[in-house]
């Protein structure tokens, strides 16, 4: 499964560049899970931009589904082909704003404030 995962996925990706429809902006594929009976595809993708950019990219990529299935047929040697569903990821924007968390306590930490150094010789029990 995780060859037909990775197959979908990249051939979606693919066909991405060559949709021409303007409500999809920049999308990545983030990963594909193909249901074990090729039945159903769920797409995930990352986009940039604002909610209402990630809105009209999910409806402009549900639009298209017909078209990526189609050459997800035409390219990949499966007994079905699956239909595909489309979700946003928003593990790229919850890793953004943990590394801004993280770097906000940083800065606000005491230059000092590091992990004590062993000095060479001394035991901790």
């Amino acid at each position: 499964m995780r060859r037909v995962n990775e197959s979908v996925r990249a051939v979606v990706a693919e066909a991405l560049g060559e949709l021409k429809d303007p409500r999809i902006g920049m999308v990545t594929v983030t990963g594909v899970v193909v249901s074990p009976d090729l039945g159903e595809a769920r797409i995930f993708v990352s986009v940039l931009g604002n909610e209402k950019k990630r809105r009209a990219t999910l409806a402009g990529l549900d639009s298209a589904r017909g078209v990526l299935q189609a050459k997800i047929n035409r390219e990949l040697s499966l007994r079905r082909t699956p239909t595909l569903t489309f979700a946003y990821d928003d593990s790229v924007e919850r890793g953004v704003r943990m590394t801004k968390l993280i770097d906000e306590l940083a800065a606000d930490l005491p230059p000092d404030s590091g992990m004590p150094e062993d000095e060479p010789g001394q035991d901790h029990d």
